[in-house]
């Protein structure tokens, strides 16, 4: 039974360290993390890297969020009976419940993974254009409250990156343990679910 993940750049390193704890036998192929910033791109680049591969697989799963994509990349997967996980984001995916109940105590809340931690600079800061334009992290930045780390793999390293990140936009930040959260599990499910 030959499978494959595509999957969204974010997710990367998780999704790679999740198939290695478990030792399943996955092909897997990146899209981009940096889609995020033209979520318009998302879907044409996953239906491309699909056509690319099919004919190779038995079952293909699409690692991704909706991710802003408002619907286009469910309608890709329509198209090809391909199924993702079921999630808005991977905020979601990695927070579960404590997501919602961080959000519905403080909707205004900047989220943080060890992805976007390690790549601030790049896909953040550089991202929005504040390289070039400082002046519009107050544009930006303004109806935030707070930052909430949902840590994957607790790193000294990276809890005094977040402690920069949250200094640079003059937020406090708090940190929460995740883990993998439901992305484990949902990975875990669809596996066993088609591997027999």
């Amino acid at each position: 039974m030959a499978i494959a993940f595509i999957i969204c750049g974010a997710l990367s390193r998780e999704v790679l360290a999740i198939i290695r704890q478990n030792e399943w036998n996955i092909d897997v192929y990146g899209i981009p993390a940096i889609d995020h910033m033209h979520p318009e791109k998302i879907a044409p680049d996953v239906e491309r890297k699909f056509l690319a591969i099919r004919e190779r697989y038995d079952h293909v799963l699409v690692v991704y969020g909706d991710c802003g994509t408002r619907g286009s990349l469910d309608e890709v997967l329509t198209r090809y009976d391909l199924e993702r996980l079921e999630s808005p984001h991977c905020y979601e995916m990695y927070g579960g419940h404590q997501f919602d109940e961080l959000m519905a105590e403080e909707p205004g809340t900047f989220f943080l993974t060890d992805f976007l931690v390690r790549g601030f600079r790049g896909t953040v800061w550089r991202g929005l254009g504040l390289d070039r334009f400082p002046q519009l992290k107050d544009d930006y930045f303004h109806n935030y409250r707070r930052i909430v780390y949902l840590i994957q793999t607790d790193s000294p390293e990276l809890r005094d990156k977040a402690a920069e990140i949250a200094k640079t936009l003059e937020l406090p930040l708090e940190i929460r343990f995740s883990g993998y959260g439901l992305l484990e599990k949902r990975l875990s499910d669809w596996v066993q679910q088609h591997s027999q």
